[in-house]
């Protein structure tokens, strides 16, 4: 693995305003440009500029021309790469002015990457160093570092090695990460600082951060509004964690029948969190009901009637006859210390409105007393959660792999936001670009219920057309939300994606098509012997000799010493590079559809290094053995199975 040189520009300003990942991507827009017009002018940008995103759905080309006809009133001038920038950003502020600015204020930072937002809330900021110093005051490696002082900017120097964002991503989702896998000498060189910051970025991807617009550079260089934002992704996933069923089984008490548990289960956690708080302040005699974490909040009276009817032993009854939103804040807090309840906001943040740090004071408020009761409903938990096991995890893969990609829509429930279609169209327009007909489709909200038939239709037209397995499959199929097409199709989704991956680097292949045997059999002809997690630390080994640590290996000969073998492997995956959504339960059992992912994976980052095998290099002899080791494991699709037998049951 080379040592990464990002690309500069003059202009410390202009530089800051983009990441790496940015800056790699509009490089390449302008290049192919000066290639394609042999010199870059203004006039070339607007019809150029106009696919970039952010720019073509609010502004037409005309539109695009006169506004920079103003700042540049010659539209012949040459143009070079940092004025390319210059334009670009002005261009994307003029858009995001017409469209009136972003809307989803309540967003726990999710757009925390764009350039038009690069400053940084110190109150934020103190927030999560607390939320840091607490929970990882006593790790062996960080009590050195720690506590961190909020007033100064030593957050984003410790973030720069990587090891605080990868320990704070273990505590968010305990076990995600191997800490085995984390470089922790005290003195790290740059090879591997972008090690751990390529475990982090792959790990958070796994338990469900967006980090499409973050790369290894900026985390080393410890960009201050990207490190906030991808540590206040991490910390409302922690938050959060328990606002489900299968955590929090008392939830149930939220809903009146089992079809409301359904709704309930398909809800994101923090429309679950409203609807708690909602709840607790209706028993309360609350009149006003709270739909956001900002302005419904920000006179602090609904949290002076929810944490009176959750603790009432220490209300102070002044907080309901104060008419100053500040000291009634002020009262707020302090009622919530006598909980001996965490708070790491202020009462400047309640009555400012602040919609992460008033999200992060509930969820602890939740955590610390839900105030829910676990024998009022007569409702089985077991009857609410009827997915099995393995469902489940699929739904979780796909549902991660999905968010992954950077699509607008983001995923919290596979099974429920697929049924309108518009999630599936945009995952297949960003694996096969061009391929989606969008004068056909309906962007959501859809009130027609035909018009998400029509999405759904096209959704299975271009699956059929890609070849996926889909017999006697209908769009109606997904609007009823059938799970186990859902699964087949979406599985198929990824495997062609996975494919077309390798595809594209079929340079390595002589031309060949790549198939799934392709794949195995190229594992193969790296190290035949297979089980207990063993054989892919040994695939992982051959591809980059110095990434396993074989003194951390067990025999793998216990269900223990299997999953501390099939944890570790992950990590070094996602270590190297390898964007998986597995769990080491699927290593241990051998689930074939996430053996492929893993295989596939490895071998895509393998490829892609100038001086490794290529698919060529396994003689005919070796064919087929591979899939003998996987227990005969060359996948077939199970749609067809699936459409035949839900067909056969209608």
């Amino acid at each position: 693995m080379s040592g990464y040189v990002g690309i500069l520009v003059s202009d410390p300003w202009l530089q800051n305003q983009f990441t790496q990942v940015e800056l790699r991507s509009l490089k390449s827009h302008f290049l192919s440009i000066r290639r394609e017009c042999g010199r870059v002018s203004i006039s070339d940008l607007p019809s150029r500029m106009s696919k970039l995103k952010g720019i073509g759905e609010s502004l037409n080309v005309e539109e695009s021309l006169e506004f920079l006809l103003k700042s540049y009133p010659d539209a012949e001038d040459e143009v070079d790469f940092e004025i390319f920038l210059r334009v670009y950003l002005k261009l994307q502020a003029h858009a995001n002015t017409k469209m009136g600015g972003a809307t989803d204020s309540s967003a726990f930072l999710k757009a925390a990457t764009t350039t038009l937002l690069h400053t940084i809330s110190e109150s934020e900021k103190a927030s999560y160093v607390a939320h840091i110093n607490n929970y990882l005051r006593e790790d062996l490696f960080l009590n050195k570092y720690l506590p961190i002082d909020p007033s100064t900017n030593d957050l984003f120097e410790i973030a720069k090695d990587g090891v605080l964002l990868c320990k704070l991503i273990n505590v968010a989702a305990p076990g995600t990460i191997d800490e085995r896998a984390i470089n922790t000498k005290r003195m790290l060189n740059p090879w591997e600082r972008n090690e751990n910051h390529t475990l982090c970025l792959n790990s958070a991807k796994a338990i469900g951060c967006t980090v499409v617009n973050i790369g290894t550079q900026d985390l080393a260089e410890g960009r201050p509004h990207l490190v906030l934002g991808l540590i206040s992704q991490i910390i409302k996933i922690q938050l959060l964690a328990d606002l489900n069923l299968r955590k929090t089984p008392q939830l149930v008490e939220l809903v009146d029948d089992s079809k409301d548990v359904e709704e309930l289960m398909n809800l994101p956690p923090e429309k679950i969190l409203l609807r708690w708080m909602n709840f607790h302040l209706k028993k309360a005699g609350y009149k006003k009901p709270v739909t956001n974490f900002s302005s419904d909040v920000k006179d602090g009276e609904a949290f002076a009637f929810l944490l009176n009817i959750l603790a009432p032993e220490h209300t102070n009854p002044s907080i309901f006859n104060t008419k100053d939103p500040f000291e009634r804040a002020k009262l707020v807090l302090e009622h919530a210390e006598r909980m001996n309840c965490k708070r790491y906001l202020t009462p400047k943040d309640i009555v400012e409105g602040s919609p992460n740090l008033n999200l992060a004071f509930v969820a602890h408020i939740f955590q610390h007393r839900n105030g829910l009761s676990s024998d009022t409903k007569q409702i089985s938990l077991a009857e609410t959660m009827s997915d099995d096991v393995q469902v489940s995890r699929e739904e979780s893969a796909f549902r991660l792999w999905i968010n992954s990609l950077g699509n607008s829509a983001h995923v919290d429930n596979v099974f429920e936001d697929v049924r309108n279609g518009w999630v599936l169209l945009e995952v297949l327009d960003r694996i096969s670009p061009g391929i989606v007909n969008w004068k056909q489709a309906t962007r959501p909200p859809i009130k027609m219920p035909f018009r998400k038939v029509e999405n759904c239709n096209q959704v299975v037209k271009i699956g059929k057309q890609l070849k996926f397995s889909l017999v006697n499959v209908a769009g109606n199929d997904i609007v009823q939300g059938n799970k186990k097409l859902i699964l087949a199709y979406l599985w198929q989704l990824m495997r062609y994606n996975m494919l077309q991956l390798l595809r594209n680097l079929r340079f390595h292949s002589h031309g060949k098509e790549i198939t799934d045997a392709d794949i195995l059999n190229w594992a193969n002809a790296k190290d035949k012997s297979l089980g207990n997690g063993i054989f892919f630390l040994e695939l992982l080994s051959a591809v980059e000799p110095r990434v396993v640590n074989w003194r951390l290996v067990t025999k793998g000969e216990s269900d223990e010493e299997k999953k501390m073998n099939a944890t570790y492997l992950i990590s070094v995956a996602r270590k190297i590079g390898c964007s998986i959504f597995l769990l080491p339960e699927d290593i241990m059992e051998v689930n074939q559809k996430m053996i492929l992912t893993l295989t596939a994976s490895i071998m895509y980052w393998s490829l892609k290094q100038p001086t490794e095998e290529t698919l060529s290099g396994a003689s005919d002899s070796e064919n087929g053995s591979m899939i003998e080791s996987f227990s005969n494991s060359t996948l077939d699709d199970s749609a067809s199975e699936a459409s035949s037998e839900e067909n056969a049951n209608r």
